[in-house]
């Protein structure tokens, strides 16, 4: 491989980092081709983009990026592939699933939306983070708890004084 080459994949791999919210890497090494085949078709059914890469490159990658990967270069060791989600728990989710049925992929680190993970013990932890859709969903349902509250006030107390609502929801309260 050229030089040029090798700048043109780093650079491609900048970019992919630059551009992913989530970032895990992992060790596949010594799957079978219809595990590997396997595996491949769920990250593809999940939009989770699976690619082996140099340790080397991707280590050049994140120098070059504008993130802060911190300790997770020290996990590119050994064989590697990378898994990239918009949805930080979708990789994790997958491993996991996978992993009931065999011993890989193991993860090595992740980086999911400017925090950073190290070691395959953190793959329970990343199940249970929520995506930004499910936090802003959490949100939204503490914001419309008090509106019900106030409209079954209005309701309850036939809504034909300020009095009436008030009282309803001093009982509600109590």
């Amino acid at each position: 491989m050229t030089r040029e080459e090798k700048n043109s994949l780093i650079d491609t791999l900048k970019e992919i980092l630059e551009t992913s919210p989530s970032l895990y890497i992992t060790d596949i090494a010594g799957l079978d081709s219809k595990n590997s085949s396997d595996l491949r078709r769920a990250c593809h059914k999940a939009k989770v983009k699976m690619t082996v890469v140099k340790n080397a490159l991707l280590n050049k990658a994140m120098d070059r990026s504008s993130k802060d990967f911190g300790d997770l270069a020290t996990t590119l060791k050994g064989n590697s592939s990378i898994m990239i989600s918009e949805a930080g728990n979708a990789p994790a989710k997958i491993i996991k699933e996978f992993r009931k049925n065999s011993e890989k992929p193991i993860l090595k680190g992740a980086y999911v939306e400017e925090s950073i993970y190290i070691g395959d013990n953190e793959l329970e932890m990343l199940t249970s983070l929520k995506s930004k859709n499910e936090l802003i969903g959490d949100v939204i349902l503490l914001l419309q708890s008090p509106l019900k509250n106030v409209i079954s006030g209005i309701q309850a107390g036939g809504g034909q004084t300020i009095s009436g609502l008030i009282k309803a929801l001093e009982e509600r309260n109590h």
